[in-house]
């Protein structure tokens, strides 16, 4: 998640135009029939992806989120198996991998894509559509691999069951909106939002350089029009609001804010009064990073009035979640064993991954969320790195 400090940053534009290609204790029960499978992944201008995702007829959907799997094509082994114990505990519809799923390790094309191969297997595996945003370490490897976000998303649509496109035209790569029809098909009832949080600051703007700043990336207007555009069409196609989740790599500022119900004073009672406030459960064991700029993104949700929550990583060690002005901010644990933890004997505690349930009823759609753990599906904790080999690739991808 750290650029060196004395590495230029690079220009989100720039790095994809030299591309050559285009809380615990959460049931987990899987109701209903098997999840549909997804076709071949589209392409979309407008952003909205045609795709095969629905309620079971129960009226239930489950959404995983995976984050920060960040690793080479060696994947920590434990990464691997915590996926696979995810996967088959939820029985997910849906599986978001958001951001960071790769690092920099990889020094070949094929490396890079042994990396994300061992990221999607699981899900390709068990026949369950999945979509990727990416984070900040996405595209270290490109100088040397000369493979960017745009030749990921290429490579993705070899899979089966990926249900990843380029997105909208906008800044960044991936910008989408995944629709789940009504339990009887007659509308979208929900949607799930993809949004690229992007990289690193550039080094200046206008002359100016952001030492004292967070030097991470953040959403351009560009992207959150899209987004307010966007959901004003699903509301008139569906002649009402679709309520739905946003998922992107890099926390907003509002995520501090809630955590001290301020924004200048930041004391250990300042946290207490927003527990109170704002219903915050989890862990924060780390500072959050956004970048140097609020984006607005939150407030144009705010206006919307569409969005139940909005859900990142970026911050390997946080985990929590709480009620801010009506909409769910939180964190999804750190996945990748590969990557930073909490440090010592308890570095791999808080490797895991968030669950979703979603339930259609009446109309409307509630929203549960808890995060689980390795540790619950009895995964080796112990510190360091266990690589693996490269999984093979499945019949048809190259």
């Amino acid at each position: 998640m750290f650029p060196s400090s004395d590495t230029p940053a690079p220009s989100r534009r720039g790095v994809l135009a030299a591309s050559g290609a285009a809380a615990a204790g959460l049931a987990a029960v899987g109701l209903g029939p098997a999840p549909a499978q997804a076709g071949p992944t589209p392409t979309t201008k407008d952003g909205i992806v045609k795709n095969p995702l629905a309620f079971r007829d129960d009226g239930s959907f489950t959404v995983v989120q995976f984050n920060d799997t960040q690793d080479s094509h060696t994947t920590d082994v434990r990464t691997t198996a915590l996926q696979e114990a995810v996967l088959d505990d939820a029985s997910p519809d849906v599986v978001i991998i958001n951001g960071d799923v790769i690092n920099g390790g990889p020094s070949t094309e094929l490396e890079v894509k042994q990396a994300l191969n061992n990221v999607v297997l699981p899900m390709e595996q068990r026949g369950i559509p999945f979509a990727v945003t990416f984070g900040n370490h996405d595209e270290d490897s490109t100088e040397k691999t000369g493979m960017a976000e745009a030749d990921y998303v290429a490579f993705l649509s070899q899979y089966e069951h990926s249900i990843t496109t380029l997105g909208a035209d906008v800044t960044g790569t991936a910008n989408q909106v995944l629709p789940v029809r009504s339990a009887d098909g007659k509308r979208d009832a929900f949607a799930l939002w993809l949004l690229d949080s992007g990289r690193y600051a550039p080094a200046e703007i206008a002359g100016q350089d952001f030492e004292g700043y967070p030097h991470w990336d953040w959403l351009r207007f560009d992207q959150v029009e899209w987004y307010a555009r966007t959901s004003r069409e699903l509301e008139k196609k569906n002649k009402g609001l679709v309520p739905g989740l946003v998922f992107q790599h890099i926390a907003l500022w509002e995520h501090r804010f809630m955590w001290f119900a301020s924004v200048d004073s930041r004391t250990d009672a300042d946290h207490e009064r927003a527990v109170a406030k704002h219903g915050i459960i989890g862990e924060r064991n780390e500072d959050e990073c956004p970048g140097p700029f609020n984006s607005g993104l939150f407030s144009a949700m705010l206006h919307r009035g569409d969005i139940r929550g909005l859900f990142v990583g970026h911050d390997h060690t946080n985990t929590y979640q709480g009620d801010y002005y009506g909409i769910t901010l939180g964190y999804g644990p750190g996945t990748g064993f590969g990557t930073y933890g909490l440090g010592g004997a308890e570095n791999h505690r808080l490797r895991g991954a968030r669950v979703f349930r979603l339930a259609e009823a009446d109309g409307d759609v509630t929203v549960d969320t808890a995060p689980v753990f390795a540790g619950d599906y009895g995964i080796d904790l112990t510190d360091g790195y266990q690589p693996g080999e490269p999984a093979a690739f499945p019949a048809g991808v190259r």
